[in-house]
């Protein structure tokens, strides 16, 4: 097992899936660190899970093993970079294939201030050429995937044409899978949660570019709530991401596998999810973790059934004033007993 990789404190996985794009959920800054990837992969097996954004500089010049760290039973499993340095990116995407990533993203759609004035994400798709730079630098260093999550335009470049030289430059550079978030980007006066909800979502704008470059790879992401729209979506895209979604209603991952790839399994049950991830926590505790490191992440499974408020209340609130805050965690997951 790669250095960077942590040993799973769960029974053996079995034979991991092949990378698909059909389902995955997004990288979210905060949110997909690699306790919530863990969590996430007992609900789904096939889902594809993406990291938090990486900057070049973050593992360049830091902890690389820190930030690449991962669990085996997460993959599959992809890496998403933030940069606009082609040799550097090329040199990060080299350790997350060392590191055992199963593809390298490069983020061109975060809008926030604080990447833009290190020319990171949305700011890049004004720059397409740098960005075909930055992908063929990375195509030319490893052999996994590298793909691109972006907009459909910024503030000041939003026009379809304009669009169509983005990913016709990308493509060109060597790309063959695109996820696009079906909004523009507006990279003054709006917060990065206002970029994810005011600018309108233009599934017509993505639907068209699917037509325009067939042979591309075109994931959709944007607004996707439930497994009903996905299966909509597939009927013009290639995969859907999910993002917030899927992180405050992570249960509806449970049936991603038998309606979207086929699967024989059965669905796995919430009680079933927390016996499997004790395990794994009781380990992080041991190791000096604290507890709410991973159980912030499953507040989501408390929805929609007797019970729900009170688990979320146990692992926001009761937990953090207890002495002995395993406790709680069994507390909670006796409410899920027979859901």
């Amino acid at each position: 097992m790669n250095e960077n990789t942590e040993k799973s404190s769960s029974k053996p996985q079995p034979t991991r899936p092949e990378p698909s794009h059909r389902f995955s959920v997004a990288p979210m800054m905060d949110w997909t660190d690699r306790h919530c990837r863990y969590f996430l992969r007992l609900l789904s097996r096939h889902a594809l899970l993406y990291t938090e954004m990486v900057t070049t500089g973050a593992l360049l010049h830091n902890d690389a093993a820190r930030f690449l760290r991962h669990d085996a039973s997460e993959h599959p499993l992809a890496l998403q970079l933030g940069g606009s340095n082609p040799a550097e990116l090329a040199a990060c995407a080299r350790l997350a294939q060392e590191a055992g990533y199963d593809e390298v993203n490069l983020n061109v759609g975060c809008p926030s201030d604080r990447v833009q004035n290190n020319m990171i994400g949305a700011c890049l798709m004004g720059h397409p050429a740098l960005v075909a730079e930055c992908v063929k630098a990375m195509i030319d260093t490893v052999q996994i995937p590298v793909t691109v999550k972006h907009r459909i335009g910024i503030n000041g470049r939003d026009s379809y044409a304009e669009l169509c030289d983005f990913v016709g430059q990308v493509r060109d550079a060597g790309c063959k899978s695109f996820t696009v978030h079906a909004r523009i980007a507006i990279l003054e006066g709006l917060s990065p949660k206002e970029n994810r909800e005011v600018p309108p979502l233009r599934y017509d704008v993505a639907a068209q570019l699917k037509r325009d470059f067939p042979d591309l790879e075109l994931i959709l992401n944007g607004g996707i709530k439930t497994l009903e729209e996905c299966h909509e979506h597939l009927q013009t895209f290639d995969g859907v991401m999910l993002g917030r979604e899927a992180y405050h209603n992570p249960y509806l991952l449970a049936e991603v596998d038998q309606q979207l790839f086929g699967s024989q399994e059965p669905v796995v049950s919430r009680s079933e999810v927390m016996e499997r991830l004790m395990p794994y926590l009781v380990a992080h505790v041991e190791s000096g973790g604290a507890v709410h490191h991973i159980t912030r992440h499953i507040l989501g499974l408390g929805q929609g059934f007797p019970g729900a408020r009170r688990f979320r209340q146990l692992l926001s609130a009761d937990i953090h004033k207890a002495a002995a805050p395993l406790q709680v965690v069994e507390q909670a997951a006796q409410l899920l007993q027979g859901r």
